[in-house]
């Protein structure tokens, strides 16, 4: 386990680190990791504040992951809970406290909420104890509940988490809460782009870019692993790919109605202009100032390639 001076430095290199990731499917993914890593922490689940719900967003399991075939994910079902009493994540939500539970299966009949134990029996997976904070913003507005699960000891044994994690997780909640608010006005950002493709493209729609972009990270992923490029880069240049996937065709903006949304077959002509919106989309990112326009240019001008 970490000493405290430890614990203090890795998480002032866990603050640089977030700030560099800027797609917030990823940062989900990064905010989880460090959690777990900096409390020796088994497992854990992020959800997000959806309209007057939290939205299940991201879950980490090793005892899980240690049962697949090597370079297999665990899949997770999303799914939407209410901000009440009645859960563990709901009441953190509702009262923006952090609730600290040596054993979900030995909680007091005196709290209002439950430990929903549909998740252990079907994966045969036993959840003991759980460190569940809110993640909200400079203003104390609530974007969503982490939940870090089943302390390990040095010799792997599952423990309480300690009085002390709970104003330790408090800080990391603040700065990856900030993290998150960067990040979702970036996806924000790019989602209205898409929107403004959408109106001249049905088929440009926010569920199909975020396939795209999807299946762009896991294609690289496994294509970068097979020629052994190193972790730290695959972790940065995925972040960029991640988000440029998600606009490949926003060059289409720029193609005619009359093509874009013929019924028929294209001429040769029009398919020639058709072709064009791989071109007028790079043009959109000439003046390149990061590596994300820089990717998203390259994107744009191949992705048929």
């Amino acid at each position: 386990m970490l000493s405290e001076k430890e614990k203090f430095e890795l998480i002032t290199q866990i603050s640089l680190d977030l700030n560099e990731v800027k797609d917030i499917d990823l940062l989900l993914d990064r905010i989880l990791t460090n959690a777990r890593k900096f409390f020796n922490a088994d497992a854990g689940s992020i959800y997000l504040t959806e309209g007057d719900g939290l939205k299940f967003s991201y879950t980490q399991n090793n005892t899980l992951q240690k049962r697949l075939k090597r370079g297999r994910k665990l899949f997770f079902n999303t799914f939407t809970i209410p901000i009440n009493n009645h859960s563990i994540a709901g009441f953190v939500a509702k009262n923006l406290k952090t609730v600290n539970i040596p054993d979900v299966y030995e909680m007091s009949s005196v709290v209002p909420y439950t430990f929903d134990s549909y998740f252990d029996k079907r994966a045969k997976y036993r959840t003991r104890s759980m460190l569940t904070v809110p993640m909200t913003n400079q203003r104390k507005d609530l974007l969503g509940v982490m939940q870090i699960i089943n302390a390990l000891d040095d010799e792997g044994n599952v423990t309480p988490f300690s009085p002390s994690d709970e104003s330790l997780i408090g800080h990391f909640a603040t700065t990856a809460a900030l993290a998150l608010a960067r990040a979702q006005m970036t996806r924000n950002i790019i989602l209205r782009m898409i929107s403004m493709a959408e109106l001249r493209d049905p088929k440009e729609t926010g569920p199909h870019v975020n396939r795209v972009g999807a299946y762009a990270v896991e294609i690289y992923e496994t294509w970068a692993a097979t020629k052994g490029l190193p972790d730290e880069e695959i972790e940065r240049k995925k972040d960029s790919l991640r988000m440029a996937a998600m606009l490949h065709d926003v060059g289409k903006v720029a193609i005619s109605d009359l093509i874009l949304k013929k019924a028929d077959r294209l001429t040769p002509e029009e398919f020639a202009i058709m072709k064009s919106h791989t071109y007028l989309g790079a043009r959109l990112f000439k003046n390149m100032q990061s590596d994300f326009e820089e990717v998203a240019a390259q994107v744009a001008v191949s992705h048929h390639e």
